[in-house]
């Protein structure tokens, strides 16, 4: 693979100024973690659906776990380039487990920027170090993106919540053992009436269902969740009751950056191992990439993708300073998942019936691809957002 690459995505427009020498360091250190921890075993771990949960205290040991958390809460107290270090090195991996970002980039900043003092010390550490998987609760069946008409609820009852309902398509749902529920407390008040309740596992009338079976992502565990009179303390509440959703629109810029920054990489990795595969294969006596329409293929594919790695860190380096809008995070995570999708399915075409086969990089993170437009809010929703700027 090409060292500029390998050094952290420097092959299609030359170096990014959006890392300093400490991220670098940093990823280094990331680069041998999942070198070292994952990469060897992520094939079996796809054929399991899960992954063990040593390596997640392996993780939390080696410091790759919540590097924004603050340092008295277990965390280093770092900036979003961190995590976004180890999302790239996730996609340069092409690995799909196991599901780090959501736990150290959506569900620890929910915990730490509202949940009460004694909880976030009873939970934070913990997170930190990989012994507490975090989720978050949001789908259900047939609501999709529509929050709206979530039927979960949560009843309050004293001192305590009593939460019924079900969720679906929840990542780290196996293995979590802390979930954000959202939940109406005020069913009449639609998306006005959401608030956000921890709920450890074990508690009682909480149940786990089936590990869903995906077509891609097939390393990352995927649960439905049940919830019959579950009784949680309030003090398990985060933030104010009803204002959930103001919660979850606050958090989704983030939530839509990892998801691009994932797809910057990818398609970076993607085309590199592409050309790499076009230059050995013959055809017909003659190399694939010596075809033109093959080498046009690429050459498209090669702007493309050093266009969207331009606009990808502009939105990184906005993150850093707090200053990315949610429309901006929209249009990167609609641009980079759309267009991640048709390049993956030009490369995949490249490789012919070898893309086809799961021993092949390409067939595999073409089919986890797929999901980009549909989680962290659909194409068509990114769409709803920018229209509406219009």
């Amino acid at each position: 693979m090409d060292t500029n690459l390998a050094a952290g995505g420097a092959r299609l427009t030359g170096p990014r100024t959006v890392y300093t020498a400490e991220h670098e360091a940093f990823r280094e250190t990331v680069r041998r973690f999942y070198d070292k921890h994952v990469v060897p075993h992520h094939r079996q771990w796809e054929r399991d659906g899960i992954v063990p949960r040593e390596v997640w205290r392996q993780a939390g040991e080696a410091g790759i776990l919540c590097p924004m958390l603050a340092e008295e809460h277990g965390g280093a107290g770092a900036d979003f380039g961190y995590s976004a270090i180890v999302i790239e090195e996730i996609a340069r991996t092409n690995c799909t487990g196991p599901g780090f970002p959501l736990h150290s980039d959506i569900v620890v900043p929910y915990i730490e920027d509202l949940a009460r003092p004694e909880r976030k010390r009873e939970w934070l550490p913990g997170m930190a170090r990989g012994e507490i998987i975090g989720a978050i609760a949001m789908t259900e069946p047939g609501m999709g993106s529509d929050l709206k008409a979530m039927r979960t609820t949560a009843k309050r009852e004293g001192d305590h919540y009593v939460i019924n309902g079900s969720k679906t398509f929840i990542s780290n749902g196996q293995l979590a053992d802390l979930v954000i529920v959202c939940a109406k407390t005020d069913p009449a008040a639609g998306r006005k009436g959401i608030s956000l309740i921890c709920v450890p596992a074990g508690t009682p009338g909480f149940t786990k269902g089936r590990n869903l079976e995906k077509i891609g992502l097939h390393a990352q565990d995927t649960s439905e969740l049940f919830f019959e009179d579950v009784r949680v303390p309030v003090e398990n509440l985060l933030g104010e009751e009803n204002k959930g959703f103001s919660y979850l629109i606050r958090n989704l810029p983030q939530e839509r950056l990892v998801i691009a920054v994932r797809a910057a990489m990818g398609m970076e990795v993607m085309l590199e191992k592409t050309v790499q595969y076009a230059k050995e294969r013959q055809a017909f006596g003659q190399p694939v990439i010596d075809f033109q329409h093959n080498r046009f293929k690429l050459a498209d594919a090669k702007a493309q993708a050093a266009m969207y790695r331009v606009f990808a860190d502009h939105c990184l380096a906005l993150h850093l300073r707090g200053e990315l809008t949610v429309e901006l995070a929209a249009t990167a995570k609609l641009l980079g998942a759309e267009m991640q999708n048709r390049l993956f399915d030009d490369f995949l075409q490249i490789h012919g019936g070898y893309g086809y086969m799961a021993e092949y990089e390409i067939g595999r993170a073409w089919a986890d691809a797929r999901v980009g437009r549909i989680y962290g809010g659909s194409s068509e929703i990114m769409r709803e957002i920018i229209g509406r700027t219009l």
